[in-house]
Parts: C-alpha cells; structure tokens; sequence
C-alpha cells in the first residue's frame, strides 16, 4: 500500500465513530452509482446524524430502547 493510503487510514481512525460510519459511507457510494434505497438511506442517516449532533433527541440505551418497544406491543 501507498504512503498516502497509510496516512490517510491512520488519520480517519482518529475519528469518532460517526464520523467513520459517514466517510465510510461516502467512499463506498463513491465507487458505483446508488440506486434509489441507498440513496435515501444515506439520506436519512446523514439527518438522523445532524439530529444527535443538535441534541434535538434523546438518546437511549438498547436496552431502553427494547423495554419501550415491548411495552408499546403489549
């Protein structure tokens, strides 16, 4: 591998997880054309995204999460 591929890599590990998730995301997108669902995936990940980012929601553990959905269904 290239010089520049081994910094790159070592630099984009320092993100945080999310932003990972998101360049990951775009480097995959950039190899081929998307087709419609993945397009609005992308979409909707990019605006739950900036959502945490903003703290306009709450976040909760999975296992809140679960016990929630339990409840909702019962």
């Amino acid at each position: 591998m290239s010089t520049q591929f081994t910094t790159l890599e070592a630099e984009a590990l320092k993100l945080p997880p999310e932003e990972r998730a998101l360049l990951a995301d775009h480097l995959l997108a950039s190899l081929g054309e998307q087709g419609e669902v993945e397009q609005a995936w992308a979409a909707e990940i990019e605006r739950r995204l900036a959502e945490v980012e903003a703290e306009h929601v709450e976040l909760v553990s999975a296992d809140q999460a679960i016990q929630r959905a339990r409840q909702a269904l019962s």
